[in-house]
């Protein structure tokens, strides 16, 4: 739940975020580093496969060739879920320390402005 306040206009409106949802904050933090882990783990997938390939081609005792893809492989797998894990962690804490410090210094202010096109009165 967002705690703010609003100095009323009828277009733009200053708001004042004095509390996070310490959950929100961190379900969303969550999904957005399983996002770039996701793309952390392709990055570390296409390097180890193209690695794996050359060291096997240059040496006869190299790595066995399903080695690059296994280690691909779990990188796609390991890395949004260890990304995930983390950003929902620190998502978490950087929220409750937002609504400690907000609560002692008082909150960002936010300017919103109202897109909507003005309502006219019903006819009645």
């Amino acid at each position: 739940m967002l705690g703010f306040r609003l100095h009323v206009h009828p277009e733009e409106a200053l708001v004042i975020l004095n509390r996070i949802g310490v959950g929100s904050a961190a379900k969303v933090s969550g999904v957005l580093y399983a996002i770039l882990g996701l793309i952390a783990g392709l990055f570390v997938a296409l390097i180890s496969m193209v690695s794996a390939g050359l060291i096997a081609g240059a040496q006869n005792e190299g790595l066995p060739p399903w080695f690059g893809a296994l280690f691909g492989i779990g990188s796609v797998v390991i890395f949004p879920i260890l990304y995930g894990v983390m950003g929902l962690i620190v998502g978490a804490v950087i929220a409750g320390l937002y609504n400690i410090v907000a609560g002692m210094v008082g909150g960002v202010e936010v300017e919103l402005h109202d897109s909507r096109p003005a309502s006219t009165p019903s006819a009645r």
